[in-house]
């Protein structure tokens, strides 16, 4: 099942390996290491875009938010993980605490 969330996670996991793979990229590290984060960040990326691309038409995330993650991803994986964050601040509540009576 396609859920807001686990594409949300999903999102975030490719951050966190594109992040090490520009770390080992960086500093020289193991081939091997670098091999295998980028296949998985590859693989990872067609993953997401898919599931995002079915996710748009099943209204689960806007198209705003799937283009950030297929298109704008495919330069740099973060805008994905920021879309999701702009995306899930856009839906919350505008009633801050004092608003709804809460104190």
């Amino acid at each position: 099942m396609i859920t807001f969330r686990r594409l949300k996670y999903l999102s975030f996991f490719l951050s966190g390996v594109y992040l090490a793979l520009l770390v080992m990229w960086l500093g020289h590290g193991p081939g091997d290491v670098k091999y295998v984060l980028g296949w998985i960040h590859g693989i990872g990326w067609i993953v997401s875009s898919t599931l995002c691309i079915i996710a748009v038409r099943l209204r689960v995330i806007p198209l705003w938010l799937a283009v950030m993650v297929a298109v704008v991803g495919g330069v740099g994986p973060f805008a994905g993980s920021i879309g999701f964050i702009v995306c899930e601040r856009r839906s919350a509540p505008a009633n801050g605490p004092l608003e709804r009576g809460m104190v």
